[in-house]
């Protein structure tokens, strides 16, 4: 990383600044992610991804017959 130089207090608290804005908006994808994740993990989700995955090897009529 190459350093900077500044010829003005405006220019690093400039910096500074943005800095603090790319943090928070760092900070906001991760938060962002993570509610993501947990909304993604509800039973319903589960059981369906469960389903989903084993359909292709599963043909749809031994599934249904089973089930009733």
């Amino acid at each position: 990383m190459e350093t900077k130089k500044y010829s003005s207090y405006a220019q690093i608290d400039r910096e500074l600044e943005i800095l603090k804005i790319e943090k928070e908006i760092s900070y906001q994808k991760l938060v962002f992610g993570v509610k993501k994740t947990k909304e993604s993990f509800t039973p319903q989700n589960i059981v369906s991804d469960l389903i989903g995955s084993y359909s292709a090897a599963i043909p749809y009529g031994a599934l249904v017959s089973t089930a009733v």
